[in-house]
């Protein structure tokens, strides 16, 4: 319906007589469905003015979603790793994508740098990949898996300028190799 009526956040949705005509459903369920998405964070009633769609990019999702699955060790690593292969297939995609002007400016970008927060870093690939499904999935993994409060690491700038290094030479083989190496990873 949000789709179909064009809704974006911000916007006022239908009040719940009219959500439960168009949905066929009972007013009560209709009520029950809107507490939960709020509680969800998706949306939020104003008293006097009605309810309005929330932008649910935030945490509060990615965290209440946290305290209810992938709370065993091997599903936590599951997460590690399929973050690690988004990354991956990013810089394979960054390798075809990238030209020779936004190589320069993210070199220079890292030399420039007091610290390489290796968040920023990651994001610049993503959108040096260009491909929005890879970073939103790379984004909610990354929130959960700062969730999960492993200990955080801090990787060498050395590391991550080997890597811009292959990624100018358009070498996958270095690339993957290099990225290995930031993120002492032995197989993959």
């Amino acid at each position: 319906m949000i789709t179909i009526d064009g809704l974006k956040t911000g916007d006022k949705i239908p009040s719940e007589r009219e959500l439960s005509e168009r949905l066929n459903f009972g007013r009560s369920s209709v009520r029950e469905a809107l507490r939960a998405l709020e509680l969800l964070g998706l949306i939020e009633t104003r008293r006097g003015e009605g309810t309005f769609i929330r932008d649910f990019r935030g945490h509060q999702l990615v965290q209440l979603l946290s305290t209810f699955i992938l709370q065993d060790e091997k599903a936590k690593r599951d997460v590690f790793e399929t973050k690690n292969f988004i990354e991956m297939d990013c810089l394979r995609l960054a390798l075809q994508r990238i030209d020779n002007e936004s190589m320069e400016n993210l070199i220079e970008w890292a030399k420039k740098t007091n610290s390489i927060h290796d968040d920023d870093f990651f994001y610049r690939i993503m959108e040096m990949a260009d491909n929005h499904l890879f970073l939103r999935m790379w984004l909610i993994l990354k929130e959960y898996y700062y969730s999960l409060d492993f200990h955080h690491v801090e990787y060498r700038r050395e590391d991550y300028l080997l890597l811009l290094e292959a990624l100018a030479e358009k070498d996958v083989v270095k690339t993957l190799s290099a990225y290995r190496k930031l993120r002492n990873l032995s197989v993959f």
